[in-house]
């Protein structure tokens, strides 16, 4: 399953209450193989200013609507993932 941009998701918190994720960007980091997904909550208003969530991810062989979310958490990782993220929308706002 490929995660389309502006697909919506579920995920639960830490608490197992789920919430509700539109999905920004998905890329792959050739450098480690991984693969990471960017969301922001499915309720958020237009106007407002929003926090952007970014996992690690790998699908599931066994059932093609699973996927395994894996917080990113060395400092090297986030830097790369947010400086992969600002690409992409400076890319989306036609900068």
């Amino acid at each position: 399953m490929a995660l389309e941009e502006n697909e919506r998701i579920i995920i639960p918190d830490e608490n197992g209450e789920e919430h509700l994720f539109e999905v920004l960007f998905t890329f792959d980091v050739d450098q480690t193989g991984n693969s990471y997904l960017a969301v922001v909550p499915a309720e958020q208003k237009e106007d407002e200013e929003v926090e952007v969530y970014a996992f690690r991810y790998e699908e599931q062989k066994k059932d093609d609507d699973d996927l395994s979310l894996f917080p990113i958490e060395s400092d090297e990782e986030w830097d790369m993932v947010e400086e992969t993220l600002h690409t992409l929308i400076d890319e989306e706002n036609g900068e």
